[in-house]
């Protein structure tokens, strides 16, 4: 049986992120870790280590802010599996 996820109950925040080599994994609150591929978001694909590594989660872990390439990631997002518009 197959559960829709809805924005009405997405309630969770991340709490760290780290990149690996084509991967940004992202932990949550709720202990599960989740890991997309950086094709999914070409901005951060293209970064430096160094841009990638300076980013500020915002709304209380909601959403993830990279200022130096103007990207932001909602945790909705990432949960669903939802690729930035190109």
């Amino acid at each position: 049986m197959k559960s829709l996820l809805t924005k009405s109950n997405c309630t969770h925040s991340a709490t760290n992120v780290w990149f690996s080599e084509n991967t940004i994994h992202v932990a949550l609150d709720d202990g599960r870790e989740i890991s997309i591929p950086l094709e999914f978001y070409p901005r951060l694909a293209r970064a430096t280590k160094e841009q990638r590594e300076k980013y500020d989660l915002i709304g209380l872990g909601t959403a993830i802010h990279w200022s130096e390439i103007d990207e932001d990631l909602s945790v909705e997002g990432i949960i669903l599996g939802v690729p930035a518009k190109r």
